[in-house]
């Protein structure tokens, strides 16, 4: 070996990592790197720009439902192929393939649950399944649960996150719209409190239909409501969207909703209507004897309602 010979240390240098994920993630919104852990802590909303990610059923009803409350119900109903549909996959696959992505048998949970001790009706859809799309099991699933709530006498709060009607059904899917519609209807008859709670994206068939029904109907911040998305409305009208439309914040000027709720804000907000808005069946009665023998309306809102719907910073 020569005088300034020396040995090569062996050190092993790894390029990448083995599963290639760091746990930082891009917020689709703000473009600022966020780490996956923070973004759970903030119930999936991030924390420099508050923009909404989706949330699944489960994780829904863990929000809002006061802790091993929630029991499901109509778990019966299961998502049969009587059209024996085919496009590009038959339909049997698809939903073999949303129920290993989506953990879930299908689009809809319902069930009865505490809200801070109040006893509601609560129905999640699940965007993760089949993009929430509303087929016929959904909508029996929706309907029952709504007609348990108008047997039951109890509030119903519904939470919508939907792609619309789901085309591998046709009609029978468009039927629903109906179906869940007529079930609230009734529901309504019976003076219950029904809350619609809008998340992004809410479309199609079930913004036309029960999504829109509600007594107060909340959404979240940034949330797309529509029937038909941005690009399908541009092509048919062939022109250009005003900026933000069918977005939460644009409906809520127009008055298709009635407050914007950030989610860390939700499980109070709605835990002041159900205080406000329930337990007065004797006034309704009271008002809408009035109501019958006078022809009178309500009039406006009052101002404790007006303060409860007031927008959510």
């Amino acid at each position: 070996m020569g005088l300034f010979s020396r040995n090569k240390p062996k050190i092993k240098v790894q390029s990448t990592k083995k599963d290639g994920y760091s746990g930082w993630v891009k917020c689709t919104h703000c473009n600022d790197m966020v780490h996956a852990s923070e973004l759970q802590q903030n119930l999936h909303c991030c924390p420099k720009c508050s923009y909404h990610y989706r949330l699944s059923a489960s994780q829904r009803v863990q929000l809002l439902a006061d802790e091993g409350s929630f029991k499901e119900l109509f778990t019966e109903f299961k998502p049969l192929d009587p059209l024996q549909f085919v496009d590009t996959e038959a339909y049997v696959k698809r939903l073999e393939s949303a129920k290993k992505n989506s953990g879930r048998d299908e689009a809809a949970m319902v069930g009865t649950a505490k809200i801070l001790g109040k006893d509601v009706a609560l129905g999640v859809l699940d965007f993760s399944f089949m993009a929430g799309s509303m087929g016929s099991v959904v909508g029996e699933r929706l309907t029952s649960i709504i007609e348990y709530a108008t047997f039951k006498k109890l509030p119903l709060i519904l939470i919508s996150a939907s792609g619309g009607a789901r085309m591998q059904e046709s009609s029978l899917s468009l039927m629903q719209m109906a179906k869940t519609s007529a079930a609230l209807a009734k529901h309504h008859e019976k003076g219950l409190l029904y809350i619609s709670v809008l998340t992004n994206p809410t479309t199609g068939g079930v913004t036309a239909s029960f999504a829109t029904l509600g007594d107060v109907i909340i959404a979240e911040p940034d949330a797309l409501i529509a029937f038909a998305g941005p690009r399908v409305v541009e092509q048919a009208m062939r022109e250009k969207l005003p900026p933000g439309a069918q977005r939460s914040e644009f409906l809520l000027e127009r008055g298709m909703i009635d407050c914007i709720v950030n989610r860390h804000e939700l499980k109070q907000k709605l835990f002041q209507l159900l205080d406000f808005l329930t337990g007065n069946e004797r006034a309704y009665q009271e008002n809408t004897a009035f109501r019958v023998m006078y022809g009178q309306s309500l009039g406006k809102l009052p101002q404790k309602l007006k303060e409860l719907l007031t927008l959510t910073e």
